[in-house]
């Protein structure tokens, strides 16, 4: 064989089949490239996360932010224990977006802290985890869907802002506690307004049982932002503290929430549900590239076979599997199909005995054989009346031939 047809009749794809297989793949896998790289440039300078007075997202909330400086408020952001705890001084509120979020001994330097204080904390969320030490005597009921709510009480920061979306955590106090429940929910409030140890408006609690009021997606809705601004603006200095992984003050104790819970929690939902996407697009191209059945093909073989090879192969094949039914039907189909041109037939009324039988029979009145047995009989029961069947077949063409 020359080197010109070893060239010829190769197997191995080509630079432009692969290009044609890989090209829709490639494409897609660029259009992702390119589109997080325009979200990323775009939202480079709003990379942060829920309830961060730094992020323009509809979760986060530089909005309300923006509103307390230019009202005067001194707005300080911390993000671990110790800026939050240095940043608390006479007449500040300490705002704690997370309070779930930090371990019980995160939580104790906290409640000492507002203890020592003259002012407001704020408390956003606040559930189980939390509330036996950030608020002793209160506890967290079911939580409730977050809705346009009344205030229903004589708190004047509510009576003020009217209705506003809340919902979230709902709060039971003990019996004869002095607070002004608000927003209530099945009868159990969604914003619970606790005095100081020391009694009177100096030094408070303020449970916000969701955080949807300080979003910048809902801060122009009802009066979300008259109460958001009069909850956080009345000190003239707000330390909004975000609980981050940064913080190391919690490194060697156990969170009161579950950790999984809380590291998720802590993760941009942008990121999960990204994750998510490509989760999706990796199992969908796997299933568009995966093996599947379908039709056969021909495909060029690297070299050429002779005809007694391939004859003698498929023999073999049929001997080893004991097919004496196939390769009789094999021999009986080829014999029909060289007869029938003989002796006047349609090659389509080949395989038909009424058809090609009495041409047979006109052609060679006189013969010893039995047609029909030979050409529409049984499948032989052994090799040698297999063997049999075959040079009564060539007897029976030589003799259609010669006559």
């Amino acid at each position: 064989m020359s080197r010109a047809d070893t060239g010829t009749t190769s197997t191995a794809p080509s630079a432009r089949q692969v290009w044609t297989r890989v090209r829709g793949a490639a494409l897609v896998l660029a259009l992702i490239l390119t589109g997080g790289l325009a979200l990323a440039t775009v939202r480079s300078t709003d990379a942060h996360g829920a309830l961060d007075p730094r992020s323009s997202d509809p979760h986060g909330s530089r909005a309300v932010a923006e509103l307390l400086k230019a009202r005067g408020v001194t707005l300080t952001l911390a993000t671990t224990l110790a800026e939050a705890t240095a940043a608390m001084d006479t007449g500040t509120t300490l705002l704690i977006t997370t309070p779930d979020l930090l371990t019980e001994t995160q939580q104790a330097t906290l409640h000492s802290a507002m203890n020592n204080s003259t002012g407001r904390t704020v408390l956003v969320g606040a559930g189980h985890a939390s509330l036996a030490t950030l608020a002793p005597g209160v506890t967290a009921a079911p939580s409730t869907p977050v809705r346009e709510r009344t205030p229903s009480c004589t708190l004047p920061a509510a009576t003020r802002a009217g209705s506003v979306d809340l919902g979230g955590e709902r709060y039971e106090t003990a019996p004869g506690a002095t607070a002004e429940a608000c927003y209530r929910s099945d009868g159990l409030p969604t914003l619970l307004l606790l005095p100081g140890p020391r009694g009177g408006t100096a030094t408070d609690t303020v449970l916000l049982g969701s955080p949807d009021i300080l979003y910048n997606s809902r801060l122009d809705q009802r009066g979300n932002a008259s109460l958001a601004l009069q909850l956080l603006g009345s000190r003239p200095h707000l330390v909004w503290y975000l609980p981050s992984l940064s913080d190391t003050s919690g490194a060697a104790d156990t969170p009161a929430d579950d950790t999984t819970g809380n590291f998720l929690a802590l993760i941009p939902s942008g990121w999960l549900w990204g994750t998510l996407q490509l989760a999706l697009a990796a199992l969908l191209a796997a299933i568009w590239r995966g093996r599947r059945l379908g039709p056969l093909v021909t495909e060029r073989l690297p070299v050429a076979l002779r005809a007694s090879e391939a004859t003698e192969g498929r023999a073999r094949l049929y001997r080893k599997a004991n097919a004496r039914d196939r390769a009789a039907s094999v021999l009986r189909t080829a014999t029909r199909t060289r007869l029938a041109p003989l002796l006047g037939v349609p090659v389509q009324n080949a395989h038909s005995p009424d058809r090609l039988l009495p041409a047979l029979s006109a052609r060679l009145p006189e013969t010893t054989a039995d047609p029909r047995n030979l050409l529409f009989g049984p499948a032989p029961a052994d090799d040698a009346t297999l063997i049999r069947l075959a040079d009564q077949l060539d007897a029976l063409e030589r003799e259609v031939r010669t006559s």
